[in-house]
């Protein structure tokens, strides 16, 4: 017998609201599938499976209501899925949740002993596996595997709903059938695999497609059918078979893109979108269990989301004149307003601006090098500061430059003439797209920003061997460096530099690290937060400033101490936690709050934004719910702790 048909004659049939008992060996099968409970014993799961009903909720069912029901159970979706949502003042129904097979519902009530906080209602026939609160109480009293699991759940709910609370635009009524960036995955849209053997002609796959009406086919090797080790598409046929003249009786492996990427099924649509736009490939395939069941395209993510990021990242492509970037640029705050509604969080939400800014300036410097030529020699379009992190906000200050590689001395003069006026038209565009010049000139139009490899080579030696702290501190941005157009090794010979420079004179690590351990956090004695006393932005809080340059600085100095590579701060911060140069609980608590912080400006920045006002960092406190300024005093909190990390690194640098 099926596992599906076992545990369904194992259930007696039942109605709304009548708990039945379920054969203890289906409510353990299905707790050793689910978290938190695969980590207890067989015997511990036996013990817990004995005292677990089971319900049926017909699709519409209110679970819970919001500040109104009592929490009597622990629910286990086994099957079927509920939505988690509030009504606001006028009726209308801000989403908070998508929950589905595996989830749990009412722990953190229970745990807190409060009611529901939220609205339950199914959205399909759901059956529902019942532990009484009793006997769920005493398994977090009693199991430090399961405590933890819900406490840290707990921190992540409470983050969750400040983000929420941030976003301060309701989620419009969407059915229950419209699916969202941020909550679908890669499996729940993927299609259905079509695939043929490696030998069959070209001919008949075609056949096969037109038949199925499909746009791809997978391919794999005839010993092997559940492995697939390419595709092919309508794109292979036209530029492949038909421009080629190619004999319609050859294999398909002739034509197929090998070798076939793939992601898992359980894989987010906004990374696999992301995914798309930075790989260029509009097919993949969908794994599960180590096979690839399915194939998602560029089409079916569109489709669910309507107002796609894919759209601009192909407007922006396919742009021949400057004139047409320069409209395309102002579409992407109504980007990140859609991102944000979906349900995105702040890194999620400069990885798309990055994402998009980069397709930007590559175009801009395609349409350049049509104009003047192409480059005498190999170059990088480098990128510093936010940019460099990849954490732009909206348009950020320019901060850019080139390098380029050693020219022979009788082309000096030609190749430094090239990347001037190459250097001085693209911050020129780039500025007509929106993105303010640089107050401090750092830009590749200026003659200083502008160098062969050897020069930018003996620039960054200066920095760390020779220069006092001040001019260490000012020079900071640079070490946040990263490759966007171009020749990338070029960029990682730099970074080579770098790394090899430090490791051999730790001294700007521990000016760097001085100069972090003077700041403040921006919080007094009293717990009031330390705002701008005087001038235009008198009474407001410096977010970047005050709360997220911490974050950045330390962790831009351990990874200058560690010859870390990247650049973007969480991944920093990640690379660091992985070398086990912090706890983990630590590094989990830094994400969250520097996510927070993050997205307080993300919003704050798009309500200026519409407003016609131009883009700042700074906030007003007593604008924030109660929630917000909790969350924030707790993240300022956060810096002391990486002061007293940053005191302990440099005893021992």
């Amino acid at each position: 017998m099926a596992e599906k048909d076992r545990q369904q004659a194992a259930i007696a049939p039942s109605v709304n609201g009548s708990e039945h008992a379920v054969a203890p060996d289906v409510v353990v099968s299905f707790l050793k599938s689910t978290m938190p409970f695969r980590e207890l014993d067989d015997d511990a799961l036996r013990d817990l499976a004995k005292h677990c009903k089971i319900d049926f909720y017909p699709k519409g069912t209110r679970l819970l209501t919001f500040n109104e029901s009592e929490i009597t159970h622990l629910y286990l979706i086994q099957r079927g899925g509920v939505r988690a949502f509030i009504t606001d003042d006028d009726g209308d129904i801000i989403l908070k949740d998508y929950r589905g097979v595996g989830s749990n519902i009412g722990a953190l009530g229970i745990i807190r002993e409060t009611r529901a906080n939220l609205n339950i209602e199914t959205i399909e026939d759901t059956f529902c596996y019942l532990i009484p609160r009793d006997v769920f109480k005493e398994l977090v009293r009693n199991d430090s595997a399961i405590s933890h699991y819900y406490l840290k759940s707990f921190s992540d709910n409470v983050v969750a709903t400040a983000y929420t609370e941030l976003r301060k635009n309701k989620l419009t009524r969407r059915s229950t059938d419209e699916l969202l960036l941020f909550s679908t995955k890669a499996g729940e849209l993927s299609k259905p695999l079509f695939s043929v053997s490696a030998t069959t002609s070209i001919q008949e796959s075609g056949a096969i497609m037109a038949r199925q009406g499909i746009g791809s086919l997978l391919v794999y090797v005839d010993e092997d059918p559940g492995s697939m080790i390419g595709i092919i598409t309508d794109t292979d046929f036209r530029s492949k078979v038909i421009a080629e003249g190619r004999d319609i009786r050859e294999p398909v492996s002739s034509i197929m893109s090998s070798p076939l990427k793939s992601v898992p099924s359980e894989m987010l649509c906004f990374d696999v979108l992301l995914k798309m736009m930075t790989t260029s490939i509009h097919h993949l395939g969908v794994e599960q269990g180590g096979r690839v069941t399915g194939v998602i395209t560029t089409h079916d993510i569109m489709v669910q989301q309507g107002n796609s990021p894919y759209y601009l990242f192909k407007e922006i492509a396919s742009q021949n004149e400057f004139e047409g970037l320069y409209l395309l640029s102002e579409k992407v705050s109504g980007l990140v307003r859609n991102i944000i509604n979906e349900g995105g969080k702040a890194g999620d939400i400069a990885r798309m601006i990055a994402l998009i800014n980069e397709r930007i300036l590559a175009q801009i410097l395609v349409l350049i090098h049509r104009q003047l030529g192409p480059a005498p020699v190999k170059y990088s379009w480098l990128m510093f500061g936010s940019e460099g992190r990849n954490e732009q906000t909206f348009k950020t200050d320019q901060d850019n430059g080139i390098v380029y590689e050693e020219p022979g001395s009788e082309v000096r003069e030609e190749v430094e003439k090239y990347f001037r006026v190459f250097g001085e038209q693209a911050t020129y565009h780039l500025l007509k797209c929106g993105y303010p010049s640089c107050r401090d000139n750092v830009m590749a139009s200026n003659p200083k920003w502008c160098q062969s490899i050897s020069s930018w080579k003996d620039q960054y030696s200066w920095w760390i061997e020779k220069a006092d702290q001040h001019e260490q501190l000012g020079a900071s941005i640079f070490f946040d460096f990263r490759h966007g157009h171009g020749t990338e090794q070029l960029a990682v010979d730099l970074r080579d530099h770098v790394i090899a420079c430090c490791r051999e004179d730790n001294t700007i690590i521990e000016n760097l690290g001085r100069s972090f351990l003077s700041h403040q956090a921006p919080l007094s004695f009293f717990q009031k937060f330390i705002v701008e006393q005087n001038g235009d932005h008198r009474d407001k809080l410096d977010i970047k400033l005050r709360g997220l340059a911490p974050f950045v600085d330390f962790a831009r100095i351990l990874s200058l101490k560690y010859g870390i590579r990247q650049t973007n701060t969480l991944t920093r911060l990640k690379r660091l936690s992985a070398k086990k140069k912090m706890d983990r609980e630590f590094y989990l608590e830094m994400v969250d709050v520097y996510e927070l912080q993050m997205q307080l400006r993300v919003i704050h920045q798009l309500s200026q934004i519409e407003e016609a006002k131009e883009p700042d960092d700074y906030i007003y406190p007593e604008e924030l719910s109660d929630l917000e300024k909790r969350m924030l005093k707790d993240g300022f909190g956060v810096i002391a702790k990486m002061q007293s990390l940053m005191r302990t690194e440099l005893r021992g640098a």
